[in-house]
């Protein structure tokens, strides 16, 4: 799965603002080392919002999930 690219400020400027109306930017981390910032292809090529209309030109990224955390992890990966 692909997803659209964002640096730290681009992700400030998307949370709380909608790409189609009743439909909002949803900026997540993947599970990159270290994560990035990412929304999906849905947001990037659906957007209706004219003020983010650069959202269609952010680069395209592999979609790496997060790591689910473990209490085994708390334990014996320190």
């Amino acid at each position: 799965m692909e997803v659209g690219l964002l640096t730290q400020e681009q992700k400030d400027l998307l949370v709380g603002n909608w790409f189609q109306p009743y439909c909002f930017f949803y900026p997540v981390l993947d599970g990159n080392t270290p994560p990035n910032w990412i929304i999906s292809t849905i947001e990037m090529y659906e957007n209706t919002n004219p003020d983010f209309s650069w959202v269609s030109e952010l680069p395209i990224i592999e979609y790496v999930k997060p790591r689910p955390e473990s209490h085994f992890d708390q334990f014996f990966l320190k």
